[in-house]
């Protein structure tokens, strides 16, 4: 057997960023050949990486690369456990790493990303080690890449949202410092869509629908005639306290009627929203309650159509994102915008530091 040597220890150790005693321990079981013992502690990690997966990673961050040509850009969202983690420069460095791969990839597969060489190995089995030194569960969670004749991207703070914003058109500064000014918009304000000519029929049809729905489940925002006619409806529906009240709301003239809510019970305003959601055909024929609907909906709709969006940096508060990008160059015509943002739509853990303290208290006293 071959005897360990301290310097085998550390040159170990800092090809793999094991624990010392971890890498002895490898090294005594490879009988001194320093590859099989970086293989043994990647096998140790994946048992370690297991026991992490369960772990919700929510925190991480966001990077974004752009190739030598600045005509492709590629984004990459990894998640940590902590904010702290994320702030570890090997784990940044990792997924800059990853980010600049991504300009590589063939499609935005993560199983497929992860299969791609990395670092001597693959990108999965890189993951797996870096989870095994950290300490924490990581997760490799989505990539998207964009091409166009003139791009920009932008990141947010220190990587917790990040944007590529693509456009065809003339190549020059003046395009590039709007599409970066787009690409701060799209950080901003989030919007779902470039333009509504990517909004389907049936996408549109069942924003309407969520649109009347929701009016019927908030009565008190509904048009007077149709709020007070279903007022007319609550005797022997509400509790005699509640209808008390509407009745001396009615009578006092000087009294505003949008404050009502704040003097009825909970029980009487779901029961007035009862009564709208019974009388839902009649309420959707009448002029007053379509029109409303419409105003909702086209408002929705500016907020989720980047172009439609009013453009933060507008000088009269009107000007739109498609009316700021005409003033700079009629041609220049966005095709894509994408967004991610760390852990959103991942339903993050709520922590009881006291209870996880005395959960790990009672477990050393058995």
């Amino acid at each position: 057997m071959a005897q360990v040597t301290a310097q085998m220890v550390k040159e170990l150790r800092e090809m793999t960023g094991a624990g010392m005693m971890d890498c002895k321990k490898a090294l005594e079981e490879a009988e001194g050949n320093l590859d099989q013992a970086v293989e043994i502690l990647r096998e140790k990690g994946l048992s370690k990486a297991a026991k992490k997966a369960g772990r919700i990673a929510a925190m991480g961050l966001v990077r974004v690369a752009l190739s030598d040509d600045n005509k492709t850009a590629a984004i990459v969202e990894v998640n940590s456990e902590t904010d702290f983690v994320a702030k570890n420069d090997e784990f940044i460095s990792f997924v800059e790493g990853l980010s600049r791969l991504a300009l590589e990839a063939e499609s935005n597969d993560i199983e497929a990303f992860k299969a791609m060489p990395f670092e001597g190995s693959t990108v999965e089995e890189t993951l797996v080690a870096k989870i095994a030194k950290i300490g924490e569960n990581l997760s490799i969670r989505r990539i998207e890449k964009a091409s166009g004749d003139v791009l920009a991207t932008y990141t947010h703070g220190e990587g917790n949202i990040g944007v590529i914003v693509t456009a065809s058109g003339e190549d020059n500064d003046a395009n590039r410092a709007a599409l970066k000014n787009i690409a701060m918009q799209v950080a901003a304000m989030n919007p779902q869509y470039v333009s509504r000519e990517e909004i389907s029929d049936d996408e549109i049809s069942n924003l309407r629908k969520i649109t009347l729905e929701s009016a019927l489940n908030d009565p008190f925002t509904l048009p007077k005639q149709i709020l007070n006619d279903l007022l007319d409806k609550v005797d022997g529906v509400w509790d005699i306290g509640d209808i008390d009240i509407l009745k001396e709301k009615r009578e006092d003239k000087s009294f505003n009627f949008n404050y009502l809510p704040n003097f009825l019970s909970d029980d009487a305003k779901t029961k007035l929203a009862g009564l709208a959601i019974a009388a839902k055909m009649e309420i959707a024929d009448n002029k007053i309650f379509t029109g409303l609907v419409d105003g909702r909906v086209k408002k929705e709709l500016k907020d989720m159509c980047l172009m439609d969006q009013t453009y933060v940096r507008a000088e009269d508060g009107k000007q739109t994102v498609g009316e700021y990008l005409k003033t700079v160059d009629g041609n220049l015509k966005l095709t894509k915008a994408i967004r991610f943002e760390v852990g959103e739509g991942i339903e993050k853990k709520e922590e009881d530091f006291a209870a996880e303290v005395a959960a790990q208290q009672a477990a050393a006293q058995k």
